[in-house]
């Protein structure tokens, strides 16, 4: 597939490794030739220097033949304009942007992207995805990392192993034997510097991270199992109103279960979110003030979420929280090269703009009938929720027969309403949903088993 990065940031930078590395043909536009100098040297791409919406830069890159333009430099106003001009001038037949300011998402302006006005197929708001990712966090606070699918009935768990786990050293394949009707599928671990799909004669270790996927009516069960039991939360302390902040705490101000407090720098901001929220307590001042932490009951919080603009202050004030007693601390960071500091720090999860907003695109891009994308680790794998097509490879075939590499497997099938855990002789027809595991290198070919084969029609 042709396609078309405009911006080379950390977003459109992610998407061009990812998608050059599965064999697309990618051209990556940026205005800063330093940035366009270290996509040519590092990646396998068409680095162009210019202005993203300008027709000449756009028809050197390629647009006459362009398949899909991916539109993600830092400004709303230019992601919209490439996507008209890549529509008007060149016909590309798939359009994505990204788009930051709530102004152009807000409900009321929703027909503004219908195919007779704006020529943007899928609209990707990340201040709106990431707050989704904030408050996900908090439905696991255990895990340090979580996701779900197949319309919210099955989730993703990513947990840290620690020497109270009690099924250390276990091999995978005993857990059914061990625990009747367990639906949890470990799905991938990281060992050290190591990424892989388990084989069913692995074992899991002190000091894994392990992916697993599970029912969600298993999920209480299958934090119990791995060492780590759920815990409510009741009182949230939120460090930053901006977009994300201020939509994260929006959604708790309307749980009657949660009592939230906020803490925001700019007077502007608290008095708009103290005007706006019903329930919860406003405080103005430094997030990182331990006088005002403990103001706003940082000790004796559930959980503290820190969502301003800056990662360092994120990090340190995730810190004092954790130093003040609260029981679950997570960050927002942007920078990927600061997320192994924040682990070592004892910050329990990390949020990463960019992560979510990859995985954004990557729902939109990936073939077969994808109906769901999430990016693992620094994208070094992926699960992929999808239909299965009558004439694809998948179609017919019987989980053991599955000719998958080695570096994917299936986590979970949806069978006429049903969750089911995948059975070697488990038999996938068209209609089912799978969700599939796939390390990076293997994503190329999980792509191809979910499209209809040529010779089917």
């Amino acid at each position: 597939m042709r396609i078309i990065i405009c911006g080379a940031g950390q977003v459109g930078w992610q998407i061009a490794r990812q998608l050059s590395g599965e064999g697309h043909d990618v051209a990556l536009i940026d205005r800063d030739e330093r940035l366009i100098q270290q996509a040519n040297d590092a990646l396998d791409v068409q680095g162009i220097v210019g202005h993203a919406s300008h027709p000449e830069v756009l028809d050197r890159a390629g647009a006459a033949d362009c398949d899909l333009l991916i539109a993600a430099t830092a400004s709303d106003e230019v992601n919209i304009v490439a996507c008209e001009i890549a529509a008007a001038l060149f016909s590309v037949p798939r359009r994505i942007a990204r788009l930051r300011a709530q102004a152009y998402i807000r409900p009321e302006y929703a027909d503004l992207y219908q195919a007779q006005n704006l020529s943007i197929d899928v609209v990707i708001s990340p201040e709106q995805e990431v707050a989704a990712a904030a408050l996900s966090r908090l439905d696991a606070p255990t895990t340090f990392d979580t996701e779900t699918f197949m319309d919210g009935r099955v989730r993703m768990l990513a947990m840290a192993l620690t020497d109270s786990c009690p099924i250390l050293n276990t091999p995978l394949r005993h857990l059914d034997q061990t625990f009747f009707g367990l639906r949890a599928v470990v799905v991938g671990l990281r060992r050290g510097g190591r990424f892989f799909a388990p084989e069913p004669n692995d074992q899991l270790h002190a000091g894994d991270r392990a992916y697993v996927v599970t029912p969600e009516e298993d999920v209480a069960r299958t934090l119990d199992i791995f060492g780590l039991p759920g815990r409510p939360i009741c009182r949230v302390v939120v460090i930053g109103c901006g977009n994300i902040g201020g939509a994260v705490s929006r959604s708790l101000d309307r749980a009657p279960e949660v009592t939230l407090r906020i803490i925001e720098g700019d007077l502007g901001r608290a008095e708009a979110a103290a005007e706006r929220l019903r329930r919860s307590v406003v405080l103005h001042g430094d997030g990182m003030s331990p006088d005002l932490m403990a103001e706003a009951g940082v000790p004796q919080a559930d959980a503290v979420l820190t969502l301003t603009a800056d990662d360092h202050v994120n990090i340190l004030a995730a810190i004092r929280a954790r130093q003040a007693g609260a029981g679950m601390v997570v960050a927002l960071i942007n920078d990927p090269s600061l997320l192994p500091l924040a682990s070592s720090l004892g910050i329990d999860a990390q949020i990463s703009p960019r992560a979510v907003t990859v995985s954004s695109i990557l729902r939109h891009i990936r073939r077969g009938r994808v109906r769901d994308v999430y990016s693992l680790g620094d994208a070094e794998a992926e699960l992929i929720e999808a239909q299965v097509l009558p004439g694809s490879a998948l179609a017919g075939q019987a989980v053991r027969d599955l000719k998958l590499p080695r570096g994917a497997l299936i986590a979970a099938v949806e069978k006429a309403g049903a969750i089911l855990k995948p059975r070697p002789d488990t038999r996938l027809e068209p209609g089912d949903l799978v969700l599939i595991f796939a390390l990076a290198g293997d994503i190329h070919e999980v792509e191809r088993l979910l499209q209809v084969s040529a010779d089917w029609f």
